[in-house]
Parts: structure tokens; C-alpha cells; sequence
């Protein structure tokens, strides 16, 4: 497979389709159907890999993204009424302005080394943080990738306007970080892979610095009308986390297909499948708040939202089987 198809495979833009027959709650206000974006096959791939939604009393209708922004634009629009998403970008979405509140949340045990990273080109001469200085780094605006460039920069003393940043959805980053445009290109996941396994080289690594989190954003306005099924799905999708945790292989078959992944990048991808949900305690909401404080240090939103109000825990915590 050429390096475009893999990219044009990652970043599918709009994919939208149901999965599961509705066999109750169907109305034609749509009380039976719930809107679920998704970034490149993932979350779906694993739901769909283990079954957990057969017996949905409801229709899930999909919607594909590349990256969490225009995700997390489609939430806050009410395009969609739920979306998993890093932390990062989702306070930078909530800090500045969007109608959306995280209703549940997940973490990692500690398996994504590689998964979030700053890469380089292997021949380039940048071997460390301190090496961006003047160079031109290249993410998603509010990602997760822009947020580890900051806080790679801040750890290592370095003012945040030292490293030029330029904002390129994945696919047009990946094609400036080949042709030698972009110096540097921080990136996540599926991306990170494709990038490691053609040759690139990763100077920064978020599995050094404080634990991330991904959470599920829903659209305010869909979280009464639609509760009794974002309740039930995000106790499924704790299902399918603890199911691929064990499962990896049959999932990564599942995100190849999903996808047209490479199987060998959909098995980087499912080897790190190791997340989990969890409450948002007080560890949770430190971290946000860290997050919050960087981005408004490096002048991206001027917002200062009580973060208490970022979260609703009505729905608790779904168990882990």
C-alpha cells in the first residue's frame, strides 16, 4: 500500500452509517437513534470487534473523523450528540466556548509509549526538545499534539514562541513532514505509527510526562432527551475496552478492515488498548486545570470556565467486567 492510501485511510473525513437495527425506542423524533463521532475507526472498530452493541435497543449512527477538533466541532454543533476525544482538546474546545460537558472518562495504564509523540525525519538533526528551538513543528490546533508541544517546551524552559507551530490537519501534516516543509511533527496514534515504521525518529514522548485522558463529549442539549441511551452505550463501550485489553489481535483485524489500515499499523494501534473508564476525581480535574492553565499561558483562549462544570457525573462509572 502507497504512503497516500495509508494517509487517505487514516484521515477519513465523513463516513457516516448505522450499525445495530433499532428494536426499540424508535420514533421518527429520533428518541432511538444516538450520533457517535469517531476518530479513525477506533472506538467503533472495538464495539463492533466485540459485539457489545448486538442486542442495542437503539440505531448508532456513525460519523468518522481524523482528528478531535473537527470531532469535537461537530459535537459542539449538534451534529452529533457524543464523541470520544484526548482531554486536550477538549478543554480547549469547552474553554472556549462550546456547548459540551465530558460524561465519562477513561484512562491509560501505561502501554502507550509511542502513541503520542513528536517525530523527526531519521536523518534530521533534531535529538531533543531543546533541538525545536527555531525549527517548524506541525499539529492539529487544540490536539493533543499541540498540547504536548507546549508542555514539552515548558518542561525544558523554553518560551513557547521559540518553536514555530503550524496548524495542519494529520493528512496535510503527514505530506509536509515527507516533503521536508515541517521540521518536526507532533502526532498520535495510527499517525505516529505510519510515521515510525516509514523511518521517523521520536524525540518527544508523552509517556514521560503526566498521565492524559480521553473522555466521552456530549452536545449539552442531547444529554437529557437522549440520557437512557448515552447511559447504555457508555456502559458498552466499557465493555468493549475490557474486551479488547485481551482481545487485541481480533480487534486490530476488525480496525484494518474498519479502516484499510495496514494490519500491521492496526496492531501497533490495538497493542495499546489498554485503557479504562474512571471517575473524574480530583486527579482528574488537576490535570484539566494544568491543561486549562497552559493553553491560556500560551495565549490560545482567554476563558477561565469552572472546571466542576466541564464534567457531568450523573452517569457514574461504568464497570470494567
Amino acid at each position: 500500500m502507497t504512503k497516500t492510501r495509508i494517509v487517505l485511510a487514516i484521515a477519513i473525513v465523513a463516513i457516516v452509517g448505522g450499525i445495530v437495527a433499532a428494536l426499540a425506542l424508535r420514533g421518527g423524533d429520533g428518541a432511538g437513534v444516538l450520533r457517535v463521532a469517531n476518530q479513525k475507526g477506533q472506538i467503533k472498530s472495538m464495539m463492533i470487534a466485540s459485539g457489545v452493541l448486538d442486542d442495542a435497543p437503539y440505531t448508532v449512527e456513525w460519523s468518522e473523523f481524523p482528528a478531535a477538533q473537527p470531532l469535537l466541532e461537530a459535537v459542539g454543533s449538534g451534529a452529533v450528540d457524543l464523541g470520544l476525544a484526548g482531554d486536550a482538546p477538549f478543554i480547549f474546545a469547552y474553554q472556549s466556548g462550546s456547548p459540551i460537558k465530558a460524561v465519562a472518562v477513561q484512562s491509560s495504564s501505561g502501554r502507550s509509549a509511542g502513541y503520542l509523540a513528536i517525530v523527526v525525519r531519521k536523518d534530521s538533526s533534531v535529538r531533543s526538545v531543546k533541538d525545536l528551538t527555531g525549527k517548524i513543528v506541525a499539529t492539529t490546533r487544540g490536539s493533543i499534539g499541540h498540547h504536548l508541544i507546549l508542555e514539552a517546551l515548558e518542561r525544558a524552559g523554553i518560551a513557547p514562541d521559540k518553536v514555530k507551530v503550524t496548524f495542519l490537519p494529520p493528512g496535510d501534516a503527514k505530506a509536509a513532514f515527507d516533503s521536508g516543509s515541517i521540521d518536526a511533527w507532533s502526532t498520535w496514534g495510527a499517525y505516529t505509527s505510519v510515521a515510525v515504521r516509514e523511518g521517523a525518529r521520536i524525540v518527544v514522548d508523552a509517556k514521560d510526562f503526566d498521565p492524559a485522558f480521553s473522555v466521552d463529549v456530549a452536545y449539552v442539549p442531547s444529554i437529557e432527551p437522549k440520557r437512557a441511551l448515552i447511559a447504555d452505550f457508555l456502559e458498552r463501550e466499557a465493555r468493549a475496552l475490557a474486551w479488547a485489553r485481551t482481545h487485541r489481535d481480533d480487534y486490530a483485524k476488525v480496525l484494518s478492515k474498519e479502516t484499510g489500515l495496514p494490519l500491521e499499523i492496526a496492531r501497533d494501534t490495538a497493542g495499546r488498548s489498554d485503557r479504562e473508564a474512571r471517575p473524574a476525581d480530583a486527579a482528574v480535574i488537576a490535570r484539566e486545570q494544568q491543561i486549562t492553565d497552559r493553553y491560556r499561558r500560551a495565549g490560545f483562549f482567554a476563558g477561565d470556565k469552572p472546571l466542576t462544570d466541564a464534567f457531568d457525573t450523573s452517569f457514574g462509572t461504568s464497570p470494567n467486567p
